[in-house]
């Protein structure tokens, strides 16, 4: 296996298992993660908190980032080479 297929590999599962922690973190209808620091964080105009906006953004990019390496997998990996 060439380095840099094993480097995506490993890249590949770590944010495999950050987006299955921060997929979790979600929760449905008010009660997230914003919701544990009510009296702290200020909530937008939206009723939606920073913590829930971030939380977001950071799903959204590790979703980015898996989608690319599971691609860069499909290209460069080649079984028993």
């Amino acid at each position: 296996m060439n380095v840099f297929v094993g480097l995506i590999l490993v890249v590949h599962v770590a944010v495999s298992a950050g987006l299955v922690v921060f997929i979790l973190l979600h929760s449905g209808k008010g009660a997230g993660v914003s919701q544990m620091f009510t009296g702290v964080m200020p909530t937008t105009a939206s009723g939606t908190g920073i913590i829930e906006k971030n939380l977001d953004r950071i799903t959204v990019a590790l979703a980015s980032i898996f989608a690319i390496t599971l691609l860069l997998l499909m290209v460069l990996y080649t079984p028993g080479g």
